[in-house]
């Protein structure tokens, strides 16, 4: 199903949804990702209606990263959550994969409402550059949040992951895929299937 107001396409679960997920790309990709397909459809298959969607500067061109549009994909993640919570279904979980997950990660520390954060890849520095890390708003992260990163990516070790999520000033699961570099491929893990088993057991009550 499509949803034109977000450049989105909806995985629908087969019966009433739980929640709702909004999931994003990152720099060089779009809502086309293979990785945001599977997300998406191991959502679904929760009972979950899952949204993958293009950030504004996806949707103004189909090809190459972002360039100077921070704000305005930042405001694009804002009216995804914004539609999200105005479906009244249940909890809103919201992230995405590097770029798509840090812009996420920063309109939810400036206080944009979630009930859990998803982070795939999440680029802590530029390949080589661990200097310029990117974890400035971490601490005002407030909500449940769940990284999914590979041992073998070049943006961030699982070292220096751990160390940032230390940052974090709300509870933190990281999911840890052996061998997986930026695009989280693996040959014997489920990725999916472990990304959205953390983000249940950070959205169940209590």
């Amino acid at each position: 199903m499509e949803i034109e107001a977000l450049a989105g396409i909806a995985h629908e679960p087969e019966g009433d949804p739980a929640g709702i997920v909004v999931v994003t790309h990152g720099a060089g990709g779009s809502r086309e990702s293979p990785m945001l397909v599977r997300i998406c459809d191991e959502w679904a298959r929760r009972g979950w209606l899952a949204v993958r969607y293009n950030l504004p500067y996806r949707r103004r061109r189909p090809k190459g990263p972002p360039s100077g549009s921070a704000k305005a994909d930042q405001a694009g993640i804002v009216e995804a959550i914004d539609w999200a919570h105005a479906q009244n279904i249940g909890p809103v979980i919201a992230g995405g994969h590097s770029y798509g997950g840090r812009m996420t990660s920063v309109v939810v520390a400036e206080g944009t409402p979630v009930d859990v954060l998803t982070l795939f890849s999440y680029p802590l520095h530029p390949p080589g550059k661990p200097e310029r890390a990117r974890t400035e708003h971490l601490p005002d992260i407030t909500v449940p949040t769940v990284f999914t990163h590979g041992s073998a990516d070049p943006f961030g070790t699982l070292d220096e992951l751990r160390a940032a999520a230390r940052l974090v000033g709300g509870p933190v699961e990281i999911v840890e895929i052996t061998g997986a570099r930026h695009d989280l491929g693996s040959r014997t893990l489920d990725v999916p299937a472990l990304a959205v088993d953390a983000a249940l057991r950070m959205s169940a009550p209590g």
